[in-house]
């Protein structure tokens, strides 16, 4: 296994890409498709090395297969959006090609973040002989390998997981987000939910925060909101009994957001404008500024993480593990900032994974089921390292002394 097809030249995607053609004594070919060649071509620029492109509308399974059987790539990284994960899957499955991406697939027309259309493949993918890995971005993704990390070498049982993401970055703009903003607005404004003893908890959106102190960057206020790689864990991680999601929002990201939800602009159903159906969401990406522009002026860093609760040889114990980014560095690295790095490295790692024989298997999976500590070894060595702190349970509960 020595070749790659990435779908997607957005600014993640660009990432791959750069770190696929950084990496050619595993990658031996290197070919990125989007719907727009021109995309594919800036990325193009900036490889160290060639690779080849092409365009391709991902939303269409023959002209994708197409694609594959002129490519003939071993893997598939879907870098496209969530809503093209289904077709995606489609295309490999009738090619034979393993299949890997870095979200859960979501429907267009309502904001349901959840694995199940994806693990319905499982059986099918197994009968083909072929895998397809789930998650394997950044969180979802290196914060699921974290907690398989710690589930197979650092605890005998995990009671609790709290995974917290902080942006500490400002890239100058009035208002825009980090990853495309259909994605993102969705994500916040759904219902937040939360998993104890055994159920889902439903709250309103952004309607439970607190301050944690994130490594390197200090006491940040976040969110309790609801994010896929819960879904997962909750299934993977043995005797889990809690398990919640933590990001930071800042006043003028709340404050846009408000006054854009409260004027219809965050919704996904159409509306009439003279006569032409138009979808709010749709039409509000179009006036943000796009997240590959953000990265040359980006200053500050991400701390992302998961402090686990649990016991060892009988004693209790908490750890943090965590990976600290800087926008700068990133940009310097790849053009891209520390959002869209933290994204688009994982997937190379997960291939690299593959392509050396450390992940293999049948059907779908998430990250957490295959090998932990390989992965994030190389996760190290190309650009993301990882660190774990030992915590007090009176350190913990502190940190997340919850305010409403």
């Amino acid at each position: 296994m020595d070749s790659v097809l990435i779908i997607g030249a957005g600014a993640a995607g660009s990432v791959t890409a750069q770190k696929c053609a950084m990496n050619r004594d595993v990658f031996k070919k290197v070919h990125l498709a989007s719907r727009r060649l021109e995309s594919c071509e800036k990325v193009a620029a900036r490889c160290v090395s060639p690779i080849e492109i092409s365009q391709v509308d991902a939303d269409n399974v023959d002209e994708t297969v197409a694609l594959i059987e002129r490519v003939k790539p071993d893997l598939v990284i879907n870098m496209a959006l969530p809503y093209q994960d289904l077709p995606i899957m489609d295309a490999c499955l009738k090619t034979g090609v393993h299949y890997m991406d870095t979200a859960n697939y979501e429907p267009r027309d309502v904001a349901k973040f959840e694995y199940s259309w994806q693990w319905a493949y499982h059986d099918r993918y197994a009968e083909r002989g072929i895998l397809g890995v789930l998650g394997c971005g950044f969180d979802p993704g290196v914060s699921n390998i974290f907690c398989a990390y710690a589930q197979e070498h650092l605890f005998d049982t995990i009671e609790t997981i709290d995974i917290i993401d902080c942006n500490d970055g400002s890239h100058g703009k009035s208002f825009a987000t980090n990853f495309n903003p259909e994605i993102n607005l969705r994500e916040v404004t759904q219902r937040g939910k939360y998993w104890k003893n055994g159920e889902w908890i439903d709250i309103d959106p952004l309607s439970i925060s607190t301050m944690i102190d994130y490594p390197e960057v200090g006491p940040r206020k976040s969110y309790l909101i609801y994010h896929e790689e819960e879904e997962s864990l909750v299934r993977n991680i043995k005797g889990l009994k809690q398990i919640r999601f933590w990001m930071t929002f800042s006043e003028n990201y709340i404050k846009h957001l408000d006054v854009l939800q409260s004027v219809g602009m965050t919704r996904i159903d159409p509306v009439m404008y003279k006569g032409t159906p138009v979808i709010p969401m749709e039409f509000l990406k179009e006036l943000l500024p796009p997240p590959s522009s953000l990265g040359e002026n980006y200053t500050g860093r991400t701390s992302i993480g998961c402090v686990i609760d649990g016991t060892k040889d009988g004693k209790r114990k908490t750890v943090l593990i965590y990976n600290v980014c800087d926008h700068a560095e990133s940009y310097k690295e790849t053009g891209a900032q520390a959002v869209s790095y933290t994204t688009g490295v994982p997937p190379v790692v997960g291939a690299i994974q593959m392509f050396q024989g450390a992940w293999t298997g049948n059907g779908v999976l998430n990250v957490e089921q295959l090998p932990s500590k390989p992965f994030l070894d190389e996760l190290a060595k190309q650009g993301l390292p990882w660190h774990v702190k030992e915590i007090t349970p009176d350190d913990q509960a502190e940190l997340f002394a919850v305010k409403s």
